[in-house]
């Protein structure tokens, strides 16, 4: 009986849906480029523009093993979370700056990307 529950509890988390792939964008670069202070992902805009709807759905551990820490994150009413990843230089890396686009993800209460905008 020991061994059925294990093997059953085993199979639910190996059904995880499988981290996508990201063309054209360099995740090390991505990950080393805090607040976009380099530059790095200003340069993949583009491409993270026409492949942002493969992040929808991946859990919160799956967009941090995907896209790494995000630069700011923030706690919303109904136990919705944010995570921003700034493509452009924020103000951390330029005082003079008043905004900076960046990568939004929304994800609900089960803890699942269910927005995902660059704004």
């Amino acid at each position: 009986m020991k061994k059925l529950f294990a093997f059953i509890l085993l199979a639910c988390f190996a059904c995880g849906k499988p981290l996508p792939e990201l063309e054209n964008i360099d995740m090390a670069s991505w990950r080393k480029d805090k607040n976009g202070c380099l530059g790095d992902r200003a340069r993949m805009i583009a491409p993270l523009t026409e492949q942002k709807n493969k992040l929808k759905g991946l859990s919160e551990d799956g967009i941090l093993k995907l896209l790494g820490k995000p630069d700011q994150n923030e706690l919303y009413k109904r136990n919705q979370k944010f995570f921003y990843y700034f493509v452009e230089p924020s103000v951390k890396c330029d005082s003079t700056k008043t905004a900076a686009r960046k990568l939004s993800i929304r994800f609900n209460a089960m803890e699942m990307a269910r927005e995902v905008v660059i704004e």
